[in-house]
């Protein structure tokens, strides 16, 4: 009975509010106003207020019973496995010595993977239908063995998103970014059957990727038809043996692919911290290459713009200080912050009101702000060039498609306030901005946890494991679809829970939100610091 009036209470707020989400431009703004709102101070912040996270937040109490928790699942898993190698030798055979071949995994992950991870799996890739946007629409399925598979019930619910990559609300199957890609599909057709490098170049890749260097602010851009293989591919088309690349300790994993992929040598640095930066510049660029001690060829600093698992961004403005002293390249991961941050949605150059001149490599993908897929690298003419020369992505993948290329093309023509009137763009934008300030700022005042500043990912922490599935479910029960987030993704005393914020959400999506998480946050005992007032 509670389940379905929890159902009802979201199927009336989805109907009530199911409209267009932008909020209009006033009527009366005239085009030198227009032009003065797109760098509006609001959306400027000094850099000191971005401050780094700390295990040390974390109160003491949910520290011991993260760790006893912990303990406890290793003992039990233990015993368990003691049992079955007894008993049931049958379940333990790929988790032992056969015939001179170690098992593919063993220790704590064995353990995580069969005792823990399977009874939180169906918190994990939950299939959806439809267009992942201010809504989305669950497939629902069960099991009845334990996680192991599951099983479609043959119906469907719709839920509030906040668990999508959908910044300024492109992902919708309306508007004129649709329009314009069902015209060029009736042109052009789906895809080219051919690598860039040979006759897979359409002239919408060239216009595209034009219409990126000029976004950007760069002299030129090439793109691919992935986010990842950007990062994995281009990288080891820049540096080689004898280059440094030093990269935060908390980069994605598509960089890290990259860098080991390029032969480099690679020395990580704490997250986000420019002294620890500076102390391994100076070891490095003191000790040499290893062996020979020759001087590097290349140094490139590796980071990202916005930290999505983390929700703080990188100290940019101190980073090209050491960038001017130590003369290494600055290579920029903007593939969360291109579209999301800043006055003008540039990304993190265009948040401090740096010149994006003074980052040599300039990344982002197109999946998070733009509603497509793919990726970019954008910087000076000679540097493109090389990578059209050597990079696998353009030599040998497939290209970016035909619906695709449109969709990017179309949507950042929007944010430019070329297409679809000089506002819309901006009012995207500032949409996006407001939600996620409102929604961070009443999570903390809730007494929640709350990683990062000034980010449309809002990372909470849940900290005990037990807890990571609870609120999974809780929040489904109640018609919100989010995500959530544990060891191996996070160390294990910081579980999370990421909730994606858009320019789609209304304020009356977030407000019904905010009061299902604050229940939710008293049921399962999330509110780690004071409840304080609203300012």
């Amino acid at each position: 009975m509670i389940q379905t009036q929890r159902n009802d209470v979201y199927v009336n707020h989805v109907d009530k509010y199911n409209q267009t989400s932008n909020v209009p431009p006033p009527a009366s703004i005239s085009n030198r106003e227009s032009r003065q709102i797109l760098k509006p101070a609001s959306l400027r912040v000094k850099p000191e207020c971005n401050n780094a996270n700390s295990d040390e937040d974390i109160p003491l109490f949910f520290l011991l019973t993260t760790y006893l928790s912990y303990f406890n699942f290793l003992v039990i898993g233990k015993i368990k496995d003691c049992i079955n190698h007894i008993f049931r030798p049958e379940v333990m055979a790929n988790l032992v010595v056969k015939n001179g071949y170690a098992p593919v995994v063993s220790g704590f992950v064995k353990i995580y993977e069969r005792y823990f991870y399977i009874r939180l799996r169906d918190c994990f890739n939950r299939p959806t239908t439809g267009v992942p946007g201010r809504t989305v629409t669950i497939l629902e399925r069960y099991s009845d063995d334990q996680n192991k598979t599951f099983k479609f019930t043959g119906s469907t619910r719709k839920v509030l998103n906040l668990s999508s990559y959908n910044y300024l609300g492109f992902g919708e199957n309306n508007g004129s970014c649709t329009d314009n890609v069902e015209k060029a599909i009736r042109e052009y057709g789906i895809s080219c059957c051919s690598p860039r490098s040979e006759i897979g170049t359409l002239d919408l890749h060239h216009e595209t990727e034009e219409l990126v260097a000029r976004f950007m602010g760069q002299e030129d851009a090439i793109i691919c038809s992935m986010g990842f293989a950007t990062n994995s591919t281009m990288l080891p088309a820049i540096v080689s043996e004898g280059c440094l690349i030093i990269s935060d300790q908390l980069n994605h994993s598509s960089l890290i692919f990259g860098s080991r992929l390029s032969g480099a040598t690679i020395k990580s640095f704490k997250h986000n911290d420019p002294a620890d930066l500076e102390k391994l510049l100076k070891t490095c660029i003191v000790q040499g290459q290893p062996r020979s001690r020759r001087p590097w060829k290349k140094i490139l600093l590796v980071v990202e713009g916005l930290y999505s698992m983390e929700g703080n961004l990188c100290k940019l403005p101190e980073f090209l200080e050491l960038k001017k002293k130590y003369k290494f390249y600055i290579y920029l991961d903007e593939a969360h912050s291109v579209g999301a941050l800043g006055p003008n949605g540039r990304g993190v150059c265009d948040y401090y009101g740096i010149n994006p001149r003074e980052i040599d490599i300039l990344m982002g993908t197109f999946t998070k702000s733009f509603g497509a897929a793919g990726g970019y690298i954008a910087g000076d003419k000679t540097l493109i060039n090389l990578l059209r020369l050597n990079s696998h992505s353009h030599l040998y993948a497939e290209p970016v498609s035909v619906p695709v290329l449109k969709q990017i093309y179309s949507s950042m023509k929007v944010i430019m306030g070329e297409e679809g009137g000089i506002m819309e763009g901006v009012t995207r934008i500032q949409t996006l901005a407001r939600n996620y300030r409102f929604f961070a700022s009443e999570l903390r005042r809730m007494g929640f946890l709350i990683y990062g500043h000034d980010s449309p990912v809002v990372p909470l922490l849940l900290v005990n494991p037990a807890k990571v599935p609870a609120f999974s479910r809780e929040m489904l029960d109640r018609g919100i679809a989010v995500v959530v987030v544990g060891f191996p993704a996070t160390p294990i005393i910081t579980s999370r829970v990421r909730f994606c914020i858009s320019a789609a959400h209304t304020m009356e999506d977030l407000e019904w939100a905010l009061g299902q998480i604050s229940e939710v946050g008293d049921r399962l005992m999330l509110k780690m610091k004071p409840k304080t007032k609203r300012n």
